[in-house]
């Protein structure tokens, strides 16, 4: 169930009420639990069991990764923790690539081929795994105890906000808010409305019409595109994916607001960047964090010095290459980010810094395009096709038609993710917060997004987000 079907939008308005109704703190708790429980059954009827019984599974662990646990037991806990979320995601999502790629190595010598499961990745699973593995680290670091009861941690893993495609949450962050839910006050209706509504207008208004494009240029042949048209999808993937997921963490920072949860931020402003390292602390916020705390940091993090940082740094982003999916296209995708990390900490960073902020920002909007081709494409070959296309290497033959729509959802799409690198932004800001003027007039905008959305919602083809992938 997806946040903008009509389904859910009927649904949820009968949810909240029933929720708001509900009084006293263990009613409140049951209440999400079941509604998140039949959220995400409702899409994954079978892994749901699968899921429960792992959260169990992290949930008795949990008491033996503390004091005055002796340590060898600790560690044991740990790792038997850690690998068996670990092992759900491989089995899920890596099962088959791994097989593939063994077959392919080991048919010269005439061995038998491994069967492929051919398993359909469970919604949210990489999300969720993380998440599970924050819960036993920080308890075995001290940094928060086990949940107090079962069902508070079940609430903490099935949160359906959060649940489908992040943000990626730490147990630490949440553990208050989920042991004792504040009531709901108008302005946290109001503030998550309104970032709702923001979020499925980036997503139906934005993201979708560019998707339908880029989804037709990519599944042609790259050998028959034109350095035009390649350009043109590749500016519109770049959008497409950042207001699909900025969108999906609206919409989950605004309903879990309008049941009286923070959650953190995910995007921010990420296409004003002024290098590759800036970017990565901007986009996908969660994610780079929890790299940094449960990857970066135990590999050494710059403590061991420059070679171990640029080696660190290169398998911290292999990793999250891999993360993203089973394909040698993502692992190349991690490898290129890696690459110009190191770059920027050797020279690049302070040599964009003297070419001054326009060619800066566009130096790395550059660096990031080229990088999402490599996300975008279908395999090493089609990549390698389709940056020739780039060049304008590749004899043009593909006449795709251009849907009216996707020139003026470009240049709205490219505007609202470089005004912030214009002195207009701060203007715009304190104009907001000092002028009731402005602030009625941008609720006004986004409750019409919203009806335009939900209009779109029950007429236009069906497209998920795309970080349900992975």
């Amino acid at each position: 169930m997806l946040f903008y079907e009509p389904l859910f939008l009927t649904v949820f308005p009968a949810f909240y009420a029933l929720y708001l109704l509900v009084r006293g703190t263990e009613a409140k708790k049951w209440a999400l639990l079941i509604g998140s429980t039949l959220f995400y059954l409702w899409g994954e009827p079978v892994f749901v069991i699968v899921l429960l019984a792992s959260t169990a599974f992290d949930y008795l662990l949990s008491f033996y990764l503390g004091a005055p646990t002796p340590r060898p037991t600790r560690r044991f806990a740990l790792t038997a923790g850690v690998a068996g979320n670990l092992l759900i995601l491989i089995v899920y999502k890596y099962a088959d690539f791994l097989a593939d790629n063994l077959n392919l190595v080991l048919s010269p010598f005439g061995a038998h081929r491994l069967p492929l499961l051919h398993l359909a990745l469970p919604i949210g699973v990489s999300f969720v795994t993380f998440e599970k593995i924050t819960y036993l680290v920080d308890t075995y670091r001290g940094i928060s105890k086990p949940a107090a009861t079962f069902r508070d941690y079940c609430l903490f893993v099935l949160f359906f906000p959060k649940l489908l495609a992040g943000p990626i949450l730490k147990y630490h962050e949440m553990r208050d808010q989920i042991a004792s839910p504040r009531a709901v006050e108008w302005s946290d209706f109001g503030f998550g409305f309104l970032r709702f509504s923001r979020g499925i207008g980036r997503k139906l208004l934005i993201a979708d019409p560019l998707g339908a494009f880029v989804n037709a240029i990519f599944a042609a042949d790259p050998a028959s595109l034109g350095a035009g048209r390649a350009w043109l999808a590749l500016v519109s993937f770049s959008l497409q994916i950042y207001f699909d997921f900025a969108g999906y963490s609206d919409m989950a920072i605004g309903l879990a607001r309008m049941l009286g949860f923070s959650l953190r931020e995910n995007f921010d402003k990420p296409y004003v960047a002024q290098s590759l390292t800036e970017f990565w602390r901007r986009w996908h916020i969660s994610l780079t964090t929890w790299i940094r705390d449960y990857l970066y940091k135990p590999l050494g993090g710059n403590r061991e010095g420059e070679a171990r940082t640029y080696l660190n740094l290169w398998i911290c982003f292999l990793l999250s290459g891999l993360w993203h999916g089973a394909s040698w296209n993502f692992v190349l995708w991690g490898a290129y980010n890696g690459l110009f990390l190191t770059l920027d900490r050797l020279f690049l960073r302070k040599a964009l810094e003297r070419c001054g902020t326009v060619i800066a920002t566009l130096a790395t909007l550059v660096i990031v395009m080229i990088g999402w081709a490599i996300f975008r494409s279908d395999s090493p070959s089609h990549l390698f096709t389709f940056m020739s296309a780039l060049a304008g290497m590749n004899h043009a033959t593909n006449a795709t038609e251009i849907p009216a729509e996707v020139p003026f959802t470009l240049v709205v799409g490219a505007f609202i993710s470089l005004l912030p690198a214009t002195t207009l932004y701060p203007a715009l800001v304190r104009g907001y917060d000092n002028r009731a003027w402005l602030r009625t007039l941008t609720i006004a905008a986004l409750v019409v997004i919203y009806v335009l959305s939900v209009a779109r919602a029950v007429t236009a083809p069906f497209q998920p987000f795309i970080y349900f992938r992975f």
